[in-house]
């Protein structure tokens, strides 16, 4: 019995195959039974009331012949490979009606909760012909999924009966992250900086090499104006230099448990994952070499240095799907790791949450050693919350303890961070929205400056 009430209540969400009554039949059926039960007042027999009910019944039934067999209906699934998170992507259902009949349709893909959309999804088939019905959907939670059904019901025109199948339709998808900053950059990199209200660091005068002229911008060094070129196109124009190209730029990114909390936009794993990829290309577009090392108690995944635009989607195919950890970061295995797999000097950007790694005492000691070969920056999120605690107005005793301690924290936080600076080891907190930015732009800054 329990799997017979299973089996049905499955057909009601679009599970399994069959046949079912559509609420138009339903609410006919009340007003045929309404009809035929008030005459029984004028002296019809209950007799002749059922058999009318039933008569309707079967004649219902007339309606599934208006619509087809299973095997006159063909099924297709179009949806993209990758999606970004967040991002919204079509999904099309392509149906292929070989029957002489025109039909309804209504279907419920095979998505995950962590799919945003409001299904079931509805359209019309013409007879023998192929119809696209499209839909919107984006992903909240990066990782590979697998399509791999599609619930479909459809019924004739009249609609009082729905005929219910299951479709196997197989499709892999990955959820990678979003990358709007990051194209964002490839396209215009000089307006990615300037957008969030960031002064770009020039190259050093008379350092580099000759790259191109451009669009003079405010913040340029108005030395290096191309006069002859502004007289001839009426516009002010600037030369741009580059530095010298192939160093080596190491992202590490923490996936320890404080790197979990819930953000604006996503949580900070995901921010520092959008801002390392921006990063990696920004660094591999100038002609750097990039590696990346992801951990948390342990080394989750490492990519080997190497350049050129077409391994940011080697970065990217190692580290879309990593997650979270339960556990708290181990920094001093992870540098010592480093000091086995980096052997050249090298830009160490961490991305971290940057009270954490005040807090770990080893930490110091290990960033010191590695600082005498390598040039090390650690970037992370600040903490609003804290800093809007510590300027709230103490209305009452409870505010301002709270406020009290607030500030005792942010203090201890910078005691740390100018013994930290003390050492030559720089770290930065900025605004979720701003991170990319940040971190390309202290990049760029490092590298023009010749400090690498």
């Amino acid at each position: 019995m329990t799997k017979l009430f299973k089996s049905l209540w499955g057909r009601f969400l679009f599970q399994g195959r069959g046949i079912l009554p559509t609420k138009r039949l339903l609410v006919l059926f009340i007003i045929f039974s309404s009809g035929i039960s008030l005459l029984s007042l004028w002296g019809i027999s209950w007799t002749t009331i059922i058999i009318a009910n039933i008569a309707f019944f079967f004649i219902s039934l007339l309606d599934l012949m208006q619509s087809p067999r299973k095997n006159q209906l063909s099924f297709k699934r179009s949806i993209s490979d990758e999606m970004e998170r967040g991002i919204s992507y079509p999904v099309t259902i392509e149906i292929n009606n070989s029957s002489i009949h025109t039909i309804r349709v209504r279907f419920v893909d095979d998505m995950l909760q962590s799919f945003h959309k409001e299904f079931p999804v509805d359209g019309r088939v013409e007879t023998q012909a192929i119809s696209n019905i499209t839909y919107q959907t984006k992903a909240t939670v990066r990782g590979k999924y697998g399509l791999e059904k599609l619930y479909v019901r459809y019924s004739s025109l009249i609609g009082l009966w729905e005929k219910q199948t299951t479709i196997v339709l197989k499709d892999v998808v990955k959820v990678i992250p979003d990358l709007t900053d990051t194209k964002y950059y490839l396209e215009n990199a000089q307006q990615f900086l300037t957008a969030d209200g960031l002064k770009i660091r020039k190259q050093q005068s008379g350092a580099g090499e000759f790259n191109k002229v451009r669009s003079y911008v405010v913040g340029d060094d108005p030395r290096k104006i191309n006069w002859r070129q502004t007289a001839k196109l009426q516009e002010v124009m600037t030369n741009e230099y580059e530095p010298e190209h192939g160093k080596y730029i190491t992202i590490l990114i923490d996936c320890g448990r404080i790197m979990g909390a819930e953000m604006k936009k996503g949580n900070r794993l995901e921010r520092a994952l959008e801002a390392a990829i921006t990063v990696a290309a920004a660094a591999l577009k100038k002609g750097d070499y990039v590696s990346i090392i992801a951990f948390s108690k342990d080394v989750k995944v490492f990519v080997p240095a190497a350049k050129g635009t077409n391994h940011l989607q080697s970065i990217l195919q190692s580290i879309y799907d990593i997650k979270v950890d339960t556990s708290e970061p181990d920094y001093a295995a992870v540098f010592n790791y480093l000091q086995t797999v980096q052997k050249k000097r090298s830009l160490l950007l961490l991305f971290s949450d940057v009270g954490t790694l005040l807090l770990e005492e080893s930490a110091l000691v290990h960033v010191k050693r590695l600082r005498q070969k390598h040039l090390f920056l650690t970037i992370g999120i600040e903490d609003e919350m804290l800093f809007s605690t510590a300027k709230a107005e103490p209305v009452t005793r409870q505010k301002a303890i709270v406020k009290g301690i607030a500030q005792q924290q942010i203090n201890t936080r910078k005691r740390e961070k100018i013994k930290w600076e003390k050492q030559g080891l720089q770290l930065i907190e900025v605004r979720e929205e701003r991170l990319a930015t940040a971190a390309v732009s202290h990049y760029i800054d490092i590298m023009n400056r010749g400090l690498l």
